[in-house]
């Protein structure tokens, strides 16, 4: 094989690693505040805010992470933002004070703003143009099994022992994170331009081009009507299953959904790279709504793990290749405010998801703000066909 379409290089398994414990580390946390608070305040509208805030600080970093990660050691940046990301979880320790935890919550999402657009760059920039989607679909498998299983072991830890007991395990699965970046090699400036499809690396880019591109806006967007759904399901897929009498069974739910997320990672990829986006969006957001309309009469356990099946699908096959779309709508140089933009696009829209679900729940009931999430993957879906489908149509008659 040609080894400028070689994939998989040991430092991007090694980045896939990386991914997969600070996702887990990250997330559980994002599952276990606000179940957290559920059970202590009673409110769900606080307990969505501790998402929303963690969404927002990321928000605000990313666009300035864009810019700095061409111009420093990102492995150094990388080590930094772990520890700093590490010392903020630890002070979370034994308070339920909801304005302290918000304020942690806040410095938690600036640390994972960095690291998620660090580590995505670092991946995107080791993937072979001719391999973007099947690379990108590994990467995201690494990033979404962490985010997709992280809810079940927030509950497990939670409810065998404590929620102080999962800060501990969030704390140790960053170390091990920065162990991991003490050990690699930095990345040579010369990577960045080895393979660029469009710009030289002698370009100079202003600080205000590497805040945003155009060009990637538009899936960032999409992933943002997707990630809403996702807000409701990771942070009151719990208090749904209280509900309807169904709790011990919400891990299970989780354990579904990441199964079937990393059977269909590989295969949408593959997809994705020989017959284009178009082939499997249409069919994935299908699967996702029917996930969203399960969660919705969900009443029992068999009705639960199937709509996990059917989530895992769509959000397996969604998110990796929206983002693939949006790295290849740009130059090399502008990888990495891509992802910062598609990154902070699933955070805007767990943002919304979070708090503006938890908002409709204490109105109505949990199973109903899954029934309403549903129209967010239908206007996913008519963008997508009026832009994507109808505008190619249109550019080519």
């Amino acid at each position: 094989m040609n080894e400028s379409n070689t994939l998989w290089t040991k430092k991007f398994t090694a980045i896939l690693i990386m991914a997969f414990f600070f996702f887990i580390s990250l997330q559980m946390l994002t599952t276990g505040f606000p179940t957290f608070i559920t059970d202590v305040k009673q409110n769900p509208t606080q307990a969505g805010l501790m998402t929303t805030v963690f969404m927002i600080a990321a928000i605000i970093t990313r666009p300035f992470i864009s810019y700095f990660i061409e111009k420093v050691n990102v492995r150094v940046m990388s080590m930094i933002a772990l520890v700093f990301t590490a010392f903020t979880i630890a002070l979370s320790y034994g308070h339920d004070s909801v304005g302290y935890l918000l304020f942690l919550r806040f410095l938690h999402g600036i640390g994972f703003g960095i690291m998620s657009t660090v580590l995505a760059t670092m991946a995107t920039k080791k993937i072979p143009l001719a391999r973007l989607g099947e690379g990108v679909g590994y990467y995201s498998l690494a990033t979404s099994v962490g985010t997709s299983s992280a809810p079940m072991f927030a509950i497990a830890f939670i409810q065998l022992w404590s929620f102080n007991s999962l800060l501990i395990i969030s704390v140790v699965l960053s170390v091990i994170v920065f162990v991991i970046a003490f050990f690699m090699k930095a990345p040579k400036q010369a990577d960045a331009v080895k393979t660029t499809p469009v710009k030289s690396s002698k370009t100079k880019i202003a600080f205000k081009d590497y805040l945003f591109d155009k060009n990637a806006l538009l899936p960032c967007l999409l992933a943002a009507f997707f990630t809403i759904s996702l807000g409701g399901v990771m942070s009151f897929l719990q208090p749904l299953g209280k509900e309807a009498s169904i709790e011990g069974a919400v891990p299970l739910f989780f354990l579904v959904m990441a199964i079937f997320m990393t059977v269909i990672r590989p295969i949408s990829g593959r997809v994705f790279d020989s017959m284009g986006h178009k082939v499997i969006l249409y069919p994935a957001v299908t699967s996702g709504v029917i996930g969203l309309f399960l969660l919705f009469i969900a009443q029992n356990t068999v009705t639960l793990l199937i709509a996990g099946a059917f989530y895992g699908l769509a959000y397996g096959t969604i998110t990796p290749s929206l983002q693939a779309i949006a790295v290849g709508l740009v130059s090399k140089e502008k990888q990495g405010t891509a992802n910062a933009m598609y990154y902070s696009g699933m955070d805007i829209g767990m943002a919304i998801g979070s708090t503006g679900l938890g908002i409709l729940a204490s109105y109505t009931n949990y199973h109903a703000i899954f029934a309403f999430s549903i129209l967010f993957l239908v206007a996913l879906i008519l963008i997508y066909t009026l832009v994507f489908v109808k505008g190619e149509s249109n550019s080519k008659a």
